[in-house]
């Protein structure tokens, strides 16, 4: 059976940096996933990420990039993308470890053939909860990368009978701090 994860990264305490778990969150909260999906809000996870995706046919991660352009615009990045020696794009802040990851997975012989970061430009990544305006009018559209991802994965997401409000618990945690 086909294993695929999406993977939300981010520190949902550093403003725009809570994109990624946001992502996940909106999806888990307003679709349904295959079986062979599982969705993770895995906050830092610095080395432990190869963990994550050792067994995985495919990975789609959702993390804010450190890019040139506009708060709130969307990149998406393959795999070759995430580990070529000079990549166009430099991709998030995490993406040293998702990097890491992904070349010690190769090395070993494993890890998903697939991987896709769909990130966002951030506009503050500081001490603060709740998402920047642009980065936060940017999370459907992020929704609807993923989807598709999942879509070309042959893996479709159905929407939820009922869908219901995204468990954001650290915006309910720290609610003067939303912006």
């Amino acid at each position: 059976m086909t294993r695929i994860s999406v993977l939300g990264i981010g520190n949902v305490l550093m403003g725009d940096d809570a994109f990624g778990p946001y992502v996940v969150k909106c999806l888990d909260a307003r679709y349904e996933v295959p079986p062979a999906v599982e969705l993770l809000e895995l906050g830092t996870p610095g080395a432990d990420l190869s963990l994550h995706l050792q067994d995985l046919d495919a990975a789609v991660v959702v993390d804010t990039v450190k890019v040139l352009g506009p708060p709130g615009e969307l990149r998406l990045l393959d795999k070759a993308q995430l580990l070529a020696k000079k990549p166009l794009l430099p991709a998030s802040p995490h993406e040293p470890g998702l990097r890491e990851a992904l070349f010690t997975l190769e090395f070993r012989g494993g890890g998903p053939a697939q991987v896709r970061l769909v990130g966002v430009i951030p506009q503050q990544v500081e001490m603060e909860v709740g998402l920047s305006a642009p980065v936060r009018a940017a999370v459907t559209a992020a929704l609807d990368e993923v989807l598709r991802q999942l879509e070309e994965l042959g893996t479709p997401a159905m929407p939820r009978p009922f869908p219901r409000e995204p468990d954001l618990w650290w915006e309910r945690e720290h609610p003067g701090g939303a912006r």
